[in-house]
This record gives structure tokens, sequence and C-alpha cells, in this order.
């Protein structure tokens, strides 16, 4: 199954979007325990602001050098970097080569990446904040696509707990928050 990995960046912030305007209390405590509400934004804020220097071409020390640090308004600051994320996702050719800090990568693997990591953050911030956290089913499909394959390396990767036991028989989003160490029965 091929899947348009732009308009499922769209997808994803949009669900994204959607339970950050649900936050009332910025330090709650989310799926994971090292971060708050807070925390989780701002993680992903982040992620966001480094796509467009990325994209450009620039190195990550370069990029890093041409961040600004972030406003206190994770809100505001969330609509700023997601707009021009997906700005520079649309302008940029899904072939090109992007340096990252581990390798060097195409477009759209980085795409599916960050798909990927913002999906599973809305998870999380849906939980932490009582929001729906049911996912568009199309985006978990995609996700899985980039996860399952790498089962066996998610959580040697560092960024993920330990995979959860579920039923193979599960719901995909169960499997697939299983993957990266969330328990969705919890």
């Amino acid at each position: 199954m091929t899947h348009d990995w732009i308009a499922l960046q769209k997808l994803a912030h949009d669900e994204f979007t959607a339970r950050m305007d649900r936050i009332t209390e910025w330090d709650q405590a989310t799926p994971d325990a090292d971060w708050t509400v807070r925390d989780l934004v701002r993680h992903v804020v982040l992620e966001q602001q480094w796509i467009p220097p990325l994209l450009s071409g620039l190195s990550p020390l370069e990029a890093r050098r041409a961040l600004a640090p972030l406003g206190a308004d994770l809100a505001a600051e969330w609509r700023t970097y997601s707009e021009a994320a997906t700005a520079a996702w649309r302008a940029t050719p899904l072939d090109a080569p992007v340096a990252l800090s581990y390798d060097t990568v195409t477009a759209l693997d980085y795409l599916r990446e960050q798909v990927s990591e913002v999906a599973i953050h809305t998870w999380d911030l849906a939980r932490a904040t009582a929001a729906d956290d049911t996912l568009d089913g199309s985006l978990v499909e995609a996700v899985w696509t980039v996860f399952e394959p790498q089962r066996d390396t998610l959580e040697a990767s560092g960024l993920f707990a330990s995979p959860v036991p579920v039923a193979e028989d599960a719901p995909l989003q169960s499997r697939l928050l299983a993957l990266t160490g969330r328990d969705a029965r919890v």
C-alpha cells in the first residue's frame, strides 16, 4: 500500500493541534513519566522547528545555530512551526538528501519518521489531557509500516520503552502503541 506522506503529515499535525487545543493544565503528567504536557509539546515543537533548516540543506550543526529560542506560548509556537514545517515538506522533493544527526536520508524517510513521531505524541497528549485518543485509521496504518519493520530495534534505540505485550488480534492502534512501549489498555 502506498501512502501519501505529505497528506499524512498534515493529518498528523491537525490531530496534534486538536489535542493541544484541549490543554488546560500544562504541568499535567503524560504517559512518559519524565515529561509533563509542557515538556511533550515543547519536544514536538522543537522537532518541527528543525525541519525547514534541515530540508533546506543545512547540516544539523548549522540548523542548530539557525534555531530561535522558543517563546513561552507553546500553542502559538506549535502553530508557527507546524505551518513552517508543512510548507517546507511541500516544497522539498521527496528524494532530496537530508543530513540528520545519525545519517543522511531521503526527505521521504525523514518525513515518515516525523509523521510517526507526531502521531505517537498525539496519543500521548490525548491521554494526558483526557481527550479522544483514537488516531485516524489511515495514520495508524501508515505509521505501522514505519515501526513494525523496526520491531527488534525500537527498544535498543533508547527512544522507546520496552514493547508492551498485546494480543496479535488487538486493534492496530493498540499494537502500534505497544511497539513503542505504550499500553493503550491503561
